[in-house]
């Protein structure tokens, strides 16, 4: 990385930590990965910005403000593994493997996760696994998740991916309710599950099946 992409990062990390506090671990994270990567053509410039930018599918790379409180929520620092569901551009996961040893994640749109394994070669990054599949059933094979990150708005959480979650695991997820998203933080405790509401948020809602 040259040194006028650094100075940007920095400060697009310091601009992030002004609306959302972020731990050394994470705000480290958003300095080290280079969004431009991950903005598609003709959106370049706006890398750098606080703003979700379109893909391709009718999809959207989040907000980093967005990013960046769905991160803090899921309290990766000691995490060994973490799953996503819905990879999109690979922006969160690469954010995350600079946290946590391992991502493991799921695009249900094989041209978006081809897209994604291109960006993570080019930044060199070798901690995350991908798969094509609908996310919803997870990924039982590296199963289980010390964390578990669910990149769609859903009005409820399959259940296989709280079986899916170790004990004291975090599970984060949109979750749809009476017209709105709400980042809210799942605890697996003694086999018991309890929900922490947090912020509202904007995902695009989650799909059944392959395309």
């Amino acid at each position: 990385m040259d040194a006028v992409t650094r100075f940007k990062l920095e400060n697009f990390a310091d601009d992030i930590a002004t609306a959302v506090p972020l731990s050394p671990a994470i705000w480290r994270a958003f300095a080290s990965v280079d969004r431009e990567v991950f903005a598609p053509k003709g959106f370049k410039h706006w890398a750098y910005r606080l703003d979700a930018l379109p893909i391709k599918a009718d999809q959207w790379i989040s907000s980093p403000l967005t990013v960046a409180k769905m991160t803090v929520t899921l309290e990766p620092e000691g995490a060994d593994n973490v799953l996503e569901i819905g990879c999109g551009s690979g922006y969160q996961a690469a954010i995350l493997s600079r946290i946590v040893r391992r991502v493991f994640t799921i695009e249900r749109i094989e041209s978006l996760l081809k897209e994604a394994r291109e960006r993570f070669k080019a930044l060199d990054i070798h901690n995350i696994h991908t798969r094509l599949d609908d996310g919803q059933r997870g990924w039982r094979q590296y199963a289980p998740y010390d964390r578990i990150l669910f990149s769609a708005s859903t009005p409820k959480v399959p259940e296989t991916l709280f079986e899916q979650l170790a004990e004291g695991g975090i599970l984060v997820a949109p979750i749809a309710q009476e017209g709105r998203q709400i980042i809210t933080r799942y605890r697996k405790e003694n086999g018991t599950v309890t929900a922490e509401a947090g912020e509202s948020c904007l995902f695009v809602p989650v799909k059944d099946g392959v395309a």
